[in-house]
């Protein structure tokens, strides 16, 4: 049960800190296309609020980042139900990601310093670079995981969790060389959106039994830390890793649709129309005013113009 709420709330955090990130940069992009540039975090109420609140988004990842971490910890102290035994695999593997995940800690802690103080003045892409690096390690990590787990659909769960994780380094590496990509930013909190959905699609499939694919089941007295989930049958094997491809991909049209939703929602609300597939600003009074007062005015000159000349017939 443990594992299956540390998977949800997984999800949770990644889920809003990639829509957060993604309507705020969608914010910026509309209101100033071409000065808009992708931020590693987007401060709450603006530039002179409240300071609390105005890392809010820092604080947050900060404590979902200990609890992480912590529970890394403590699962690599877990000894085995199957070979009743701590594994030195398991042990190392959990290890590596607490690292990993401590890394990502103080790579949250170092922006939140650097914006808030003047003693480390690192710019964004620099911030940007090394999320790439550790995104990266990340991938690296769910790799040799899934190459070493005894579950198939763990395996296969970790494999998938991996490419996430190289989507996101690519685009952090991206957005460091240029940070006014918008299609690059918001993918980057579309990407942390997927690997949320695919934190909780994670829990369901190794922890509940109503989720668990037809042919697979979880082995009696196994606690979830490694080969929980087996597969008896080949067919069965295959058929489990066809459902979870197939749920990937509905994932991915889950972000898409998301992605659509968030962009139409904030062009809406800043005023913004469509016009053959570019976005202008909506007239404002003033501005139809002054317009209707310049076309008035020339036709006045136009008609005495007019008169001028007949006149001089």
């Amino acid at each position: 049960m443990s594992a299956l709420i540390y998977q949800i709330f997984s999800s949770a955090a990644l889920m809003s800190q990639g829509l957060y990130h993604l309507i705020c940069a969608t914010t910026n992009h509309l209101k100033s296309p071409r000065d808009s540039a992708a931020k590693p975090f987007h401060a709450v109420g603006g530039h002179h609020g409240n300071r609390l609140l105005r890392y809010l988004q820092l604080y947050i990842a900060i404590l979902c980042l200990i609890v992480a971490f912590i529970h890394q910890l403590v699962v690599a102290s877990y000894s085995d139900p199957l070979l009743l035994g701590s594994t030195p695999v398991h042990a190392f593997l959990s290890l590596q990601s607490a690292a990993v995940i401590f890394s990502f800690l103080v790579l949250t802690v170092a922006l939140l310093l650097s914006d808030s103080t003047a003693s480390l003045p690192v710019p964004a892409d620099i911030f940007f670079a090394l999320a790439a690096v550790l995104f990266f390690l990340q991938y690296s990590n769910s790799s040799s995981a899934a190459a070493v787990q005894i579950s198939d659909l763990q395996s296969k769960l970790d494999s998938v969790s991996g490419r996430i994780s190289a989507l996101s380094s690519s685009l952090c590496l991206i957005l460091s060389c240029f940070p006014k990509l918008f299609i690059a930013d918001a993918s980057l909190g579309l990407s942390f959106c997927l690997q949320g959905f695919w934190a909780l699609q994670t829990g369901l499939t190794l922890y509940v039994d109503a989720f668990i694919p037809e042919g697979c089941h979880r082995l009696l007295g196994a606690g979830g830390v490694e080969g929980s989930t087996k597969c008896e049958l080949d067919d069965s094997k295959l058929r489990a890793v066809a459902i979870l491809d197939l749920v990937f991909v509905v994932y991915v049209f889950f972000v898409l649709v998301m992605f659509l939703a968030v962009y139409c929602g904030v062009a809406r609300a800043v005023g913004i129309r469509s016009r053959f597939g570019s976005y202008e600003a909506l007239p404002i009074a003033g501005n139809a005013a002054s317009a209707t007062a310049t076309a008035v005015a020339v036709d006045s000159n136009h008609i005495q113009m007019k008169a001028m000349s007949g006149t001089q017939a």
